[in-house]
């Protein structure tokens, strides 16, 4: 009986929502291939009786921290679990979640889980026709909404969901009756009998779908990923083996909204294998709060998306840029020393000099006490790429900050870097337990990553072919990355196979790593939009770093201070993009442009790969105009329809 049983059967993909799979445990071989399968209720259980006392959770209320012990935070779920049950969640139908990091995401995604239904995060970028489409898919019986500018989307299509029985507003009061609080639901749950949830319990098995995980949808409507049991539990355990966490530590959850899976996996569970605490920053993390929340805290692991760490860099530029002439060059002097140990470091030379040292000591010591990361021994950054200069900015100020990489289709995690697995281009090496291997490599050693182990999903929902399109009959999962892996097992992303550009030469043209190192040589550039595919050559369409809208992070036409300063020194000061593009741009920006350009394009493997072209856009990219997906990763054809007439000009 549940919910730790496995259910039999010979499939190892499942694509309906009803299904089970056999679960990738080989019969021999190493300890983390073999752990022991444990269903998501069984592993919040056991956090709850191995460490009942320890801090689950940490939330802010006004001014105050409030906390659940582990103890506590597994009497919560059953409480809302019995509430959901009441409400008509009916077994292998979901609870669509709509909101940023709380409390009560999390209550809700694991309450769904207990209860024998599946936990259906929803991005809150989403528009209401895309709600819909999740709801319908997912065979929601209740939606759970943060807050009354989400309700919103939800009632526009409230008509259209006859399956939904019940929504529910967890922050603030709903102002319309048909909308139940969170009160009322924990009221719900604890006038009702635990009989019922119990029972539900004994049906779960381990190889069943308890978690479905939206992708980011680039290419149309996004597909359905299908997360066992033993997806979740298994990644994290192995995530945890190889980041040593430990029961001391306290975590500091900086994620986008929890609807992506890397976020899910860390947060939710992956402090549980240990009995961490988790701490959470607040919705406006982005827009300046999370330092106030790491003063306060001040973390042991700090894990967060390129975004986050892009904003630290962008407000230490601003400050840098305040100093005078003496703390500059002290400033120079330090970094300069601090990040030629840590590339020490990576090329396997013990260094540790007295100039690093010192530096550390006096002048990096007070810049991690001043973002409250003086006790933080560990730093993650996942979701997307992390550019290599702002890796290479935060080596020099002694915050090596690792990269975690993995996809919605994987559970989460399948590589991550640490100090003695890493450099500046790698994604890290293959966590243990997991494995990976390049498909029909080319003879520089490229070609499709693959990945393979207990964390591959079951299937895409309602969509067989797609899935056996995904996994192949040995149950390798293809990424659709281009990669390699080098000789010390450190694994590369090269590019997309997807994204490939097909020039009409016929040359393969991968635009990302090129469009990165445009980045890297001109830091004041936002965005790199390489263009080329059946074209004769490479174009490039590059967007300025702004100001943005601080509600929605839409792009402002207001220049950074960091831009503004850089133009200012290319001898064509401006404040804003429209003043950069007012009677075409500054002959000066577009050769400072060009040279950067040129630049990157030394490190081209071939004359086709060099970019001939650059053309400034009049906006940066964000979510909320369109250009974005909700991961951050750009939408090319949104890209290419929008801006058609500026790339034509670029070829006529």
């Amino acid at each position: 009986m549940g919910p730790d049983q496995i259910k039999p059967t010979d499939s190892e993909i499942c694509a309906e929502p009803d299904g089970c799979v056999r679960l990738r445990i080989p019969r021999s071989g190493k300890a983390m291939e073999t752990l022991p399968p444990i269903s998501v209720p069984g592993y919040v259980q056991r956090a709850a009786q191995t460490f009942p006392d320890n801090v689950a959770l940490s939330w802010k209320e006004g001014k105050v921290w409030k906390t659940f012990t582990y103890s506590q935070y597994l009497a919560e779920i059953r409480i809302v679990a019995k509430a959901f049950i009441q409400l008509g969640l009916e077994e292998r139908h979901s609870v669509c979640i709509l909101g940023y990091n709380s409390v009560q995401w999390f209550l809700s995604d694991l309450a769904a889980i207990f209860a024998g239904g599946i936990a259906a995060g929803i991005y809150t970028t989403n528009s209401p026709e895309a709600c819909q489409y999740s709801a319908e898919v997912s065979r929601a019986n209740i939606i759970v909404v943060e807050d009354e500018q989400q309700l919103k989307k939800i009632m526009k299509i409230r008509a259209n969901l006859p399956n939904v029985k019940a929504i529910i507003q967890y922050s603030g009061e709903p102002t319309d009756d048909s909308i139940l609080s969170w009160n009322a639901v924990l009221k719900i749950g604890k006038d009702a009998s635990d009989t019922i949830l119990d029972t539900r319990l004994q049906n779960i098995a381990i190889n069943e779908c308890c978690t479905l995980v939206f992708t980011s949808g680039t290419l149309g409507n996004p597909k359905a990923v299908m997360l066992s049991h033993d997806n979740l539990t298994y990644d994290a355990t192995a995530i945890m083996e190889r980041l040593r966490l430990t029961r001391g530590d306290e975590l500091i959850i900086s994620y986008l909204p929890l609807s992506h899976v890397a976020a899910q996996v860390v947060d939710i569970y992956l402090s549980m294998c240990a009995g961490a605490a988790v701490y959470f920053a607040d919705k406006d993390a982005l827009k300046g709060s999370l330092v106030n929340t790491l003063q306060e805290v001040r973390p042991t692991k700090f894990l967060g998306v390129p975004r986050v760490y892009e904003k630290i860099y962008e407000k230490m530029q601003q400050i840098a840029a305040q100093n005078g002439f003496i703390k500059r060059a002290i400033a120079s002097w330090a970094k300069q020393h601090t990040l030629q140990h840590h590339l020490n470091l990576i090329n396997g030379i013990n260094s540790k000099s007295w100039a690093y040292s010192l530096a550390s000591s006096i002048v990096f010591s007070k810049i991690k006490e001043a973002l409250g990361l003086q006790r933080c021994n560990f730093f993650c950054s996942a979701a997307a790429p992390l550019s290599t200069d702002i890796k290479k900015y935060f080596l020099s100020i002694d915050i090596p900050v690792m990269e975690c990489f993995g996809m919605s289709e994987a559970s989460g995690g399948h590589t991550l870097a640490v100090e003695s697995a890493n450099n500046l281009t790698s994604i890290g090496m293959t966590i243990p337990g997991l494995k990976t291997k390049i498909y029909n490599p080319e003879s520089d050693g490229q070609g499709e990553l693959c990945m393979y182990g207990r964390h591959v999903f079951m299937g895409y929902i309602n969509e067989i072919e797609k899935t056996k399109e995904a996994i192949d009959d040995d149950g390798w999962l293809h990424t659709g990355d281009l990669g390699r892996v080098d000789e010390k097992g450190l694994v590369y992303i090269t590019g997309r196979l997807k994204e490939l550009l097909i020039t009409a030469g016929g040359e393969n043209v991968p635009p990302v790593p090129i469009e990165q190192n445009v980045k890297y040589e001109l830091p004041f550039v936002s965005n790199a939009f390489l263009i080329g595919d059946k074209r004769k050559y490479l174009s490039l369409l590059v967007t300025l770093k702004t100001e943005v809208e601080p509600n929605n992070g839409a792009p402002l036409d207001t220049l950074l201070p960091s831009t503004q300063e850089a133009l200012k020194s290319l001898g064509c000061p401006a404040t804003t993009v429209t003043e950069v593009l007012n009677a075409g741009p500054d002959p000066k920006l577009i050769a400072a442009l060009e040279a950067g350009i040129d630049r990157a394009n030394q490190k081209a493997t071939s004359r086709a790969q060099r970019i001939q072209k650059v053309a400034v856009l009049p906006a940066d990219f964000s979510i909320p105009t369109g250009e974005l997906g909700p991961t951050m990763k750009v939408k090319r054809r949104v890209v290419e329809n929008k801006y058609s007439d500026i790339i034509e000009k670029l070829y006529n």
